[in-house]
């Protein structure tokens, strides 16, 4: 019995010595003063090296051809969507101001509030259609000359509310058109400008230096 049990130790012994368990042990004074070559201080939290915790690619897998940004299609829901609710934002409150200018000398009774509230539910209506309508044809543009350039640039821009306006306006005849393509051309300058305007600033720089 003896023997067997001896036998035992020995095994266990000698497991535990090659689990780093068994013989001479060191404690952690000892190990405290042994540098760590090569490799980053792990984490006190997480018995992870913090190196494996950086995220060096992107974390979403896009589909084969997909673009990083989302094009004018994807673009043209969000658009539309915001144009048609601050126009119905600006609207309401523009009938507001309308309800109670025109019924600044009546008292305060249903008839008044009948008359305000009918007043901000059509001008709502009327600033959401107006500013849904110039989204859609906007977006519809951008989408077609994208498809038909092949390319996304701000000249897209230019040219979607060039065209959107002259379309918007095209029923007061050609001075109309003219009148809307001028305040399209305008309005999407003046947005390209400020999307490149940091660009500008930095290109001018480089050359000034």
């Amino acid at each position: 019995m003896e023997g067997g049990g001896g036998s035992g130790n020995k095994t266990t012994g000698g497991l535990a010595g090659f689990f780093g368990a068994g013989g001479a042990g060191y404690s952690h004074a000892d190990l405290a003063g042994v540098p760590l070559t090569g490799m980053n201080p792990l984490s006190p939290y997480l018995n992870v090296d913090p190196r494996y915790l950086v995220q060096d690619t992107d974390e979403f897998i896009l589909p084969t051809g997909a673009n990083k940004t989302r094009g004018r299609f994807e673009l043209a829901f969000f658009t539309i969507g915001g144009c048609c609710m601050t126009g119905a934002a600006f609207g309401a409150m523009n009938g507001l101001r309308l309800g109670l200018k025109e019924t600044q000398n009546m008292a305060w009774s249903k008839p008044r509030n009948v008359q305000i509230l009918n007043m901000v539910t059509r001008q709502g209506a009327l600033w959401a259609n107006t500013l849904g309508s110039l989204a859609l044809l906007y977006s519809a543009f951008g989408v077609i000359i994208e498809k038909t350039r092949g390319a996304e640039d701000d000249l897209n821009t230019v040219a979607a509310g060039t065209m959107t306006g002259m379309l918007y306006k095209c029923t007061g005849g050609l001075r109309g058109a003219a009148r809307g393509g001028l305040a399209g051309l305008t309005l999407t300058s003046l947005y390209a400008l400020y999307h490149n305007w940091e660009h500008m600033k930095g290109s001018v720089l480089q050359q000034s230096l």
